[in-house]
Order: structure tokens, then C-alpha cells, then sequence
């Protein structure tokens, strides 16, 4: 790491500690306290994952869950009188009122008794209690740290495991908002030994997040703890246990290796102060299958890939004298990537190599201004190298489209990411009001690139018949000043009212107001609204509603390409039907550019959704919800070339000085609906989880903000099926239980085929793409096959030191992947110049095995 790199993390760093400030009330004159203690069952054992709450009046202020070790703390509580509720499945609700001192409770041992079989009392359970607070809907996806270690989670990778589970039209430009700690983060790698909750729909219309609840997957991380306790995680896959791919001619030596550790515990004797460390380290040798034709044939070989990784964090939480709870977390990651593009088309060298290294320093600052205001401040500061080289350089790349791909990738790229996040809300209890009203900053930094790739050039061509005859439709090539750096601002702020008019009728309000930097368009202001009502005294069953705005953001790639694009210093060319393989008839800078411009009447897309849904409680561990929701995505990003050739003889550009006049405008747009029913809790005698079942359909005239249509001039036809549509989707988690030894982590999922769009695979309008579609046809005419898998883990827990000592305890599993190795299909080829036209050209990853050891302690 240059010295550079670390002088712009700690001048990055310095911002946290000048905002501490910002979120400390004034120094009461009476001290705070803390509640903690620890939960047993009635053999003494310590119950992991038991709920706990602390509630005051009608309303719960605090809650969290036991631990590992069974324990529970509540930190900068302010002297008051309380409700302490704990529950957990099969045992019957502790309730104890609690007298709040200035020194705070002795800590408490709770032991819970068994349920009865006559057992009345609401516990919440793994099918979860309905209610009608409009934050609390059952058809919520959660998965606890008990979850998180008892399911089968491929290389540990909670965020993909769960990430089916969003739907795609509500997710944004992006892709999924990811938020890691009430902030919004790019942060995919998590350890999973670090987090401590994931979440996805959790309060769909909550003004205080930019996207709706299927859009966003919140994770909470751990914190230290009380008392010494750690885990050592060694997990491999090895290809001997695994099954051949369905399009490798034979099984490829593929192998990866995890380290994971963690420890935390109290610094000292006392338990003001605790840390947190965790270890990983990823090793995965990959050998994707190359599936492609050239003029001597079929092609079937394995290129060569490798990945690796290594995650440090730390963690220092600090109880400031009962008032304040300060918390900093510093993270280092560096991961690599070699032979990213190489397989299915990509020959062997075709490919380059990614490198990531980035520093960041993560501060909250919680304080409780009185028993019934809580202001929470985070801050995190981040600075991020990336690198990208081409495996072979000072070669022109040669891509047949949809046949092969041959020469170097034309990728060479350095750049920095420097950014600040901030986030302050103000939480404020008032009568049968909770107010809630924050600012947040996603992003302001500073981001910087030398952009050197295409330097060599790339030609296109259509077919293998054009590349027998040497007749490529497009050649293209960058050259010039490719260095560029620039500021990125955005900034969010909220207000929200969650509102208890009775005690089975609750109401949440909210408005949001977005804004960012390049985008002209301040109007951004975005209504929530929800509801839930519960007609009958038992509450068995909820009415669960809400309508919202969510806007969306212009992501930095397209500012870095419209900054990149304006001027001569930096020249992209496109020469349409050149000469091969020498394209020039002339000197570089004698070809007209390429230029990107937004368009003047840019606006920030956003999508207007509203569901209503009905949660039934049908046992004391068992709820059915059955709900629909519709989806309207308005001013949708799209790419157009507004110098293509004009109809009807599409036969040379209106202005011959440039090239593609690529306008970045907000004129798509996208319709969805879609009925979800999931059933949740102990769903049969041995199935305790979620069932999910979705019918969506939805439909689009745009495939993002870097795709452009198939004619320039005639955008009606690009009105048809969305990319990610799927008519059926079906989704199965959790704990399948036969006896003591028969215990499974099970998920399985199945889903109807998604469309695919049939073109010629010619470049019929000549603007230099070969998107052309046969006249009359829209897209995502074909449809694709579906796919189904069925993934198991097997689990046990050994203790390794007799009663009455300090735990100790080691846990060997399996997991088996796709267990039933079906064949899934992907990349269905619609192009009608293809040798692959209408098959698919890779399959998903057949049965994999994956074996592991954790030692806790």
C-alpha cells in the first residue's frame, strides 16, 4: 500500500473523531444505566437467540436477542421504571417490572419455564406473533445467528443465500441496497462469525431508507461482548466430492479453502469497554468451462481462474459513563480476482485480473437524551484502491458475437474511491407518537481513475461467416488523457410518525426528500404511508397496507463516463464496417469521437409501490400471510444515441464530426405486480421456517441505465417482458428434524424461466450495435428454462470438556448444494447469427459438497 493511499484514509479517518460531538446531548445530572442478564432453561443450559424487550407505558422501547452465551445487555438506559419481557419457542414468557436506578439492576439469571400445552400467552416463535405495530410484518425474511449457523450457506455468503428473496423491480439501478449498520453500504463480504442479524423487508414504507422493504437487505453486525468467547472456522470444497458441470467435458481440479476467527470479550476486568476481532482468510481456484466455436470448430476447455481474499476488523466499544455508548470498528480488506471474463465465450488469456484493497474506519455514537428520546450518530470514512490489467497485453480483442472471444480484454484501469458516510436520527416517544427524523449522507468523496483501456482496439463481428470473411461491423478504441477525479455528493434526510390511535390500529407516516449532485432535478420529495388493523379482540388477524415514493440515484459510472466523454483529452472512436485488421485510413485524432451527455431534462427516477397484505395467526407458532403488491417505475434510465442514422435509409449519422452521441435520459419506465403467500413457523411436525410461494409478472422498455435500444428512433417496440421476470418463484428455509442425530438446515427454491430477446445479430440501422430485432418483434419474445435446487446441511455439536468447565465445544457439518445435481441452464442465446441460437450455452453449478469444523470457545 503507497504512502499516498494511507494518508487519504487517515485525513478520511480525522472526520469521525471532529464528529463526536455532533450526537452527544449535554451530560445529565443523573448518571445512566445498563440491564443485562442472562437466560436459562430450566436444566440450566443457556438458550441462544431468546427474544428480550424493554418496554415503558404501551410501547417497546429496546429489543435484542441472547447471545451465544444466552446473555442480553441493555446500555445507556436512563432511570425510570420498565417492562422486562423475554420469550423464546416452547417456553413461557418471562414479564418483570424494573425499577431503573442510577447504578442500574444486578444483573439478572432468568430461567424459563416450559410451555403448557394450555399455554395462552403471545411468545414470539419462528412463525413470529402478528401485531399491529406497522414496522412488525410478518412476512419479513430473518435469519438470526442460530439460522445463520444451522443453514446451508455456500462459502459462508449470507447475502447471496437470502438475496433471491428480493424482487428486482424494486431494488433500483444499482442492485440491492445493502445496509450494514444503519447505513448504506458496498460492504458484500462480511464474515459471516461477524454478523449478528439479517434482514430483508423489514418495515417496507420506513422513510428512513431509500428503498422499499424487498429492495434492501439490513444486517446488524455484533458487538463485544461481556465475557471472553470466540470461534475457528476451517471450511474446503474440494472437486473429488463435487459433480461435472453438465457442459465440462470432465470434472476440472477446482478447490477453496476458508479460515475464519473471531474473538471478543471485555478489555480488562470491568464491562465498560469490550472488544471484537475477526479473521478470513478465502483461497478459491476455479476452472470455468469454455463453451464456444471458432472457424476449426467446437471449442470445450477449462480456462483458469483464482480468487482470494483476506478480512480484518476490529472492534472497540466503550460505555461512557452510563450517558453515552461510543462504538469504532476499523476493517481491512484485500481481494483479487484473476481470469474475470474467461469461460463460456472467453478463451484461455481472453480475461484480466482485478485487484481491491480498501481501509475503513466505522463510528456510532448512541445516546439516550431522556427516557424517552434516543439520538444514534454513525460515521464511517473509507478509502479504496482499485486496479484492472488485461492478461494479455498489447493485442487487439477479436469477438465473434455469441461464437467466442479472442485477444487481449482491452482492460486497464487504476482508480480511488474516497468517501465520507454520515447518518444522524433522532428517535423521540411522545404519548402514543414515536417520531423519528434523521440526515443522512450516502456519499461525499472524492473518486479518481486513469482509464486506459481499448487502447489496442476491439473489432466486432457479427457472425463466424463475417469472420471467415474478414468483414467486422464495428471496430473500436480509447485513447488520450485518461485521468479524471471529481467530488460525488448525495444527501437524504427523513421525517416519520409511527402512530398507535388504538390499540389494534396503528398508522405510519413519513416523507423523504433526495438529492444529488450532477442530477437536475431537486424535487425529489418521496411520501410513505402505512397501516395495520387488527378487527377482533383475539388478534389473530391483521390488515397490513402502505403506499410509498422511492427515488433512485445516478450511479458513478455514467458521471465518470459523461465527465470522461466532453472533450478531445480522452477520445473513444467507433469506425463502422473497417478495414481488418488494419481499421484506419487515416490518423486517430482525424476520427470523429464518441461524446456522453445527460440529457437537459434528466430527471431522478423513482418507482411508486403499494401492497396490502392479511397475516392470520392459525397456531401459537404458525402465521399465514397472503399479500399483493404493484410496482410503477417512472423516468427509468436508458441510454440513446442521438446521432444514430436517420430512418427511413439508416444510411450515414446526421453530424459526421462525432461519432455516438450517447444521451444518458430518464424516459423508461416499468409496470409489476405480483401476489406473495408465505407460511411461517412450525410449518409440519419436522419443518420448522418459511415457505415462500410468488407469482410476479412485470414488464419494461429498458434494461438500464447502459442499455440502448434497438432503434434509436422508434422506442415502442422496446415495450415487452422484463429481464428478471418470472412467473413462479418458490422458496423453502429452515430446520428439518427427525430424531437427535437427524437434524437438517434445508432451502430450497424453485422458479419459472425468464425471458430472453431474439435479434438478428446484425447491425441493420448501422449506429455500431448488433442489437437489431426482426421488425415487429419486442423484447424478451423467448423464453428460458426454469430452474430448481434443494440444498441440505447436516450439523453437530461435540463438547469437548466435561460439565461445569468453560464451554468448549466443536461443530462439524456438510453441506450439499443442488444435493440432487438438476441441471439448471443459463445463457440462452437469441441471436439468429449464433451457431448457439436458442440453446443454452452454461449450466448453473451441478452438486457441490462443502465440509467444515468450528471450534468454540
Amino acid at each position: 500500500m503507497t504512502n499516498n493511499f494511507i494518508q487519504r484514509f487517515l485525513g478520511c479517518a480525522a472526520l469521525v473523531f471532529a464528529g463526536y460531538g455532533w450526537g452527544q446531548a449535554p451530560a445529565s445530572s443523573h448518571l445512566r444505566a445498563s440491564i443485562s442478564g442472562s437466560v436459562l432453561d430450566p436444566s440450566d443450559a443457556l438458550i441462544a437467540g431468546a427474544s428480550v424487550t424493554l418496554g415503558s407505558g404501551n410501547r417497546d422501547l429496546f429489543q435484542t436477542k441472547t447471545d451465544d452465551q444466552g446473555e442480553f445487555r441493555f446500555s445507556t438506559i436512563a432511570p425510570g421504571h420498565y417492562e422486562l419481557r423475554i420469550g423464546h419457542p416452547g417456553f413461557k414468557t418471562y414479564q418483570t417490572r424494573v425499577n431503573v436506578g442510577a447504578g442500574g439492576p444486578a444483573p439478572f439469571r432468568v430461567v424459563l419455564e416450559i410451555a403448557d400445552l394450555e399455554e395462552t400467552m403471545r411468545v414470539e416463535s419462528p412463525g413470529g406473533v402478528v401485531n399491529t405495530e406497522p414496522s412488525e410484518n410478518v412476512d419479513i425474511l430473518r435469519l438470526d445467528p442460530r439460522q445463520l449457523e444451522y443453514l446451508p450457506i455456500l462459502d459462508r455468503d449470507a447475502i447471496s443465500a437470502i438475496s433471491r428473496f428480493l424482487d428486482p423491480a424494486a431494488t433500483g439501478e444499482g442492485g440491492p441496497t445493502v445496509i450494514v449498520d444503519g447505513l448504506p453500504s458496498s460492504e458484500t463480504n462480511l464474515p459471516l462469525s461477524e454478523i449478528e442479524d439479517v434482514k430483508i423487508n423489514n418495515n417496507p414504507y420506513s422513510a428512513e431508507y431509500a428503498r422499499p422493504g424487498r429492495g434492501r437487505i439490513e444486517i446488524v453486525t455484533k458487538s463485544g461482548s461481556s465475557k471472553y468467547h470466540g470461534s475457528i472456522y476451517l471450511g474446503f470444497r474440494d472437486y473429488r466430492m463435487d459433480a461435472r458441470n453438465a457442459f465440462a467435458i470432465e470434472r476440472p481440479p477446482e478447490r477453496r479453502r476458508r479460515l475464519e476467527a473471531n474473538l471478543t470479550g471485555p478489555i480488562h476486568k470491568g464491562k465498560k469497554n469490550t472488544f471484537s476481532l475477526t479473521f478470513s482468510h478465502n483461497q478459491d481456484n476455479l476452472e470455468p468451462t469454455v463453451y464456444a466455436e471458432n472457424l476449426s470448430g467446437p471449442i470445450r476447455e477449462n480456462a483458469s481462474q483464482s480468487q482470494t481474499s483476506t478480512y480484518f476488523s476490529g472492534q472497540f466499544t466503550r460505555r461512557v459513563d452510563k450517558n453515552n455508548a461510543l462504538s469504532l470498528r476499523y476493517t481491512d480488506f484485500d481481494w483479487s480476482f484473476k481470469g474475470q471474463g474467461e469461460g463460456q465465450f472467453g478463451l484461455p488469456g481472453s480475461g484480466y485480473d482485478l485487484a481491491t484493497r480498501y481501509h475503513q474506519l466505522f463510528s456510532s455514537y448512541r445516546t439516550v437524551v431522556s427516557p424517552r428520546m434516543l439520538n444514534e450518530l454513525m460515521v464511517r470514512v473509507r478509502a479504496e484502491d482499485n486496479t484492472a490489467r488485461s492478461r494479455l497485453t498489447g493485442v487487439s480483442q477479436v469477438q465473434v458475437l455469441n461464437a467466442f472471444t479472442t485477444g487481449g480484454a482491452q482492460i486497464e484501469s487504476n482508480g480511488t474511491d474516497d468517501r465520507l458516510e454520515f447518518s444522524d436520527v433522532l428517535s423521540w416517544s411522545v404519548g402514543r407518537n414515536l417520531l423519528k427524523t434523521g440526515v443522512n449522507i450516502p456519499v461525499l468523496g472524492r473518486l479518481g481513475s486513469n482509464d486506459r483501456s481499448y487502447a489496442n482496439g476491439v473489432f466486432y463481428f457479427a457472425s463466424l461467416d463475417d469472420y471467415a470473411a474478414r468483414a467486422p461491423f464495428l471496430f473500436l478504441q480509447q485513447a488520450g488523457d485518461g485521468h479524471l477525479s471529481y467530488w460525488q455528493r448525495q444527501v437524504s434526510g427523513f421525517v416519520q410518525d409511527e402512530i398507535k390511535l388504538r390499540s389494534n390500529l396503528s398508522l405510519s407516516l413519513g416523507l423523504r426528500y433526495d438529492w444529488q449532485q450532477y442530477v437536475g432535478d431537486n424535487n425529489n420529495f418521496a411520501p410513505r404511508f402505512s397501516f395495520a388493523y387488527a378487527p377482533s379482540k383475539s388478534r389473530k388477524t391483521v390488515f397490513r397496507g402502505g403506499a410509498g415514493i422511492f427515488h433512485d440515484v445516478m450511479p458513478a459510472s455514467a458521471i465518470t463516463n459523461l465527465l470522461r466523454f466532453q472533450s478531445d483529452r480522452y477520445r473513444r472512436i467507433q469506425i463502422e464496417n473497417p478495414n481488418y485488421p488494419n481499421p484506419f485510413l487515416g490518423p486517430l485524432n482525424e476520427q470523429p469521437p464518441d461524446l456522453v451527455r445527460f440529457d437537459p431534462t434528466l430527471r431522478m427516477p423513482y418507482i411508486s409501490q403499494y401492497s396490502f397484505a392479511v397475516e392470520h395467526q392459525l397456531k401459537k407458532s404458525r402465521t399465514l400471510t397472503v399479500g399483493y403488491t404493484e410496482t410503477r417505475g417512472v423516468n427509468l434510465f436508458r441510454s440513446r444515441d442521438l446521432n444514430a442514422p436517420l430512418p427511413p435509409l439508416y444510411d450515414s449519422r446526421p453530424d459526421p464530426s462525432i461519432g455516438v452521441l450517447r444521451q444518458i435520459e430518464s424516459s423508461g419506465g416499468l409496470k409489476s405486480h405480483g401476489l406473495d403467500v408465505t407460511l411461517r413457523g412450525n410449518v409440519s411436525r419436522f419443518f420448522t421456517g418459511s415457505v415462500v410461494y410468488k407469482w410476479r409478472h412485470a414488464t419494461n422498455d429498458t434494461d438500464g441505465i447502459m442499455a440502448f435500444p434497438s432503434n434509436n428512433w422508434n422506442l415502442r417496440g422496446e415495450w415487452g417482458r422484463a429481464s428478471f421476470d418470472e412467473a413462479h418463484f418458490v422458496y423453502l428455509y429452515g430446520t428439518l428434524s427427525v430424531g437427535k442425530l437427524f437434524k437438517l438446515g434445508t432451502i430450497f427454491s424453485a422458479n419459472s424461466g425468464r425471458p430472453y430477446t431474439l435479434t438478428t445479430g446484425r447491425d441493420e440501422y448501422n449506429d455500431g450495435t448488433a442489437n437489431d430485432r426482426p421488425r415487429g418483434v419486442p423484447r424478451n419474445s423467448l423464453q428460458a428454462t426454469g430452474a430448481s435446487s434443494l440444498d441440505l446441511r447436516w450439523s453437530r455439536e461435540f463438547a469437548l470438556l466435561p460439565e461445569g468447565k468453560e464451554r468448549l465445544r466443536l461443530l462439524a457439518a456438510v453441506d450439499a448444494f443442488n444435493l440432487f445435481n438438476r441441471v439448471n441452464y443459463i445463457w440462452f442465446i437469441g441471436d439468429q447469427s449464433s451457431p448457439f441460437f436458442g440453446t443454452p450455452t452454461g449450466a448453473d453449478w451441478g452438486r457441490r459438497m462443502q465440509a467444515s469444523i468450528t471450534l468454540k470457545f
